[in-house]
């Protein structure tokens, strides 16, 4: 990290609620967790009582099994963030530029400033266009947020290629994409892949996560903090992994509920297609309906806060109860 740079950076306006007399639909998390994360959790009460195996090696095998690569490609990391920081902190000096996406999650560009980096946005739906030799590195954000799509995966692992011939670190945030069945880049030469154990497996105060390195430099796992896990991470996050069933099921529960979102607020309002467990809504007064609904108890992301986003918010995928209620504060007729 660059000291200088340090004091010209702010943070970052994120989603979620801590006030628990409101329903939150601006953190994009499951409402579920798998059968045996409170059992895992538990467990790792009494082994947190020394410190973890700094090699995390059944940690590392259900990382690997899961998104498809090598045992020793994973780096295990407090949460996807962590990840996407030991990224960007390894790949860029102060006064380099990196291809930096908008709208999308303002972390890149925070992480780049941090390290006396210089971001050079562009819109996320052109930024496979460019051309990455004039930048140490490129951020792409796979699905999108907060506007949901997710890239060409043929066009995206071409977008790889070139990075690579360029000698341009490409680096993946992939937190969302256990939602779907696109294919990851894990494990792609030349690719740093991010990944949040948070949002599908709905742990969010957990802090797991892993970046998986596809370079033979094996940077990431000499700079990373000694037990980058603690033990509930560890069990929890290793156990969520491997329940496929788990997995199947949150897929097909968030595709029908975003489904059922997305034609009841396309009624009054113009809805983004999204293939991620939230929606992307353009509303005529966003600040407005964000009162509004919380006046009715539930909060809404004022989705404004992301660059080049005007009247819009950002709007999670829940239970159907809960989306009916979101609905009804949104003012959306939902009756047949």
């Amino acid at each position: 990290m660059d000291p200088d740079s340090v004091d010209s950076v702010g943070r970052v306006p994120h989603g979620s609620s801590d006030d628990p007399d409101v329903l939150d639909f601006s953190a994009n998390v499951n409402t579920r967790v798998p059968d045996r994360a409170r059992a895992a959790y538990n467990d790792a009460f009494a082994e947190s009582r020394s410190y973890p195996p700094d090699d995390y090696p059944n940690f590392r095998a259900a990382a690997a099994e899961y998104v498809g690569c090598a045992h020793e490609q994973i780096v295990p990391t407090a949460g996807g963030l962590a990840a996407l920081r030991l990224a960007i902190a390894t790949a860029i000096r102060p006064g380099e530029s990196a291809l930096v996406p908008y709208p999308s999650f303002g972390e890149y560009a925070r992480e780049v400033e941090l390290q006396g980096g210089e971001p050079t946005l562009v819109p996320h739906d052109a930024l496979l266009d460019r051309d990455p030799e004039p930048h140490a590195l490129a951020v792409v954000c796979n699905p999108n947020n907060p506007t949901g799509d997710s890239y060409d995966a043929d066009r995206l692992r071409e977008f790889a290629v070139r990075c690579r011939k360029r000698d341009t670190l490409l680096v993946a945030d992939e937190a969302f994409l256990g939602f779907t069945d696109e294919p990851s880049l894990a494990g792609e030469p030349g690719v740093v892949v991010a990944r949040s154990l948070t949002k599908l497996f709905g742990f969010p105060g957990l802090r797991a996560g892993f970046a998986v390195d596809g370079r033979e430099s094996g940077r990431l796992e000499t700079a990373r903090r000694a037990w980058s896990l603690g033990w509930p991470a560890a069990r929890v996050g290793t156990v969520s992994m491997r329940d496929t069933a788990f997995i199947r099921e949150t897929r097909e529960r968030v595709a029908r509920e975003r489904a059922f979102l997305e034609r009841a607020l396309a009624t009054e309002f113009t809805v983004t297609p999204s293939d991620s467990p939230f929606l992307l809504v353009e509303v005529p007064d966003h600040e407005r309906l964000i009162e509004r609904a919380r006046e009715s108890g539930v909060v809404v992301r004022d989705a404004t806060t992301f660059r080049g986003i005007d009247s819009h918010v950002r709007v999670a995928v829940r239970e159907r109860e809960e989306n009916e209620r979101l609905l009804a504060a949104l003012g959306v007729d939902v009756s047949e």
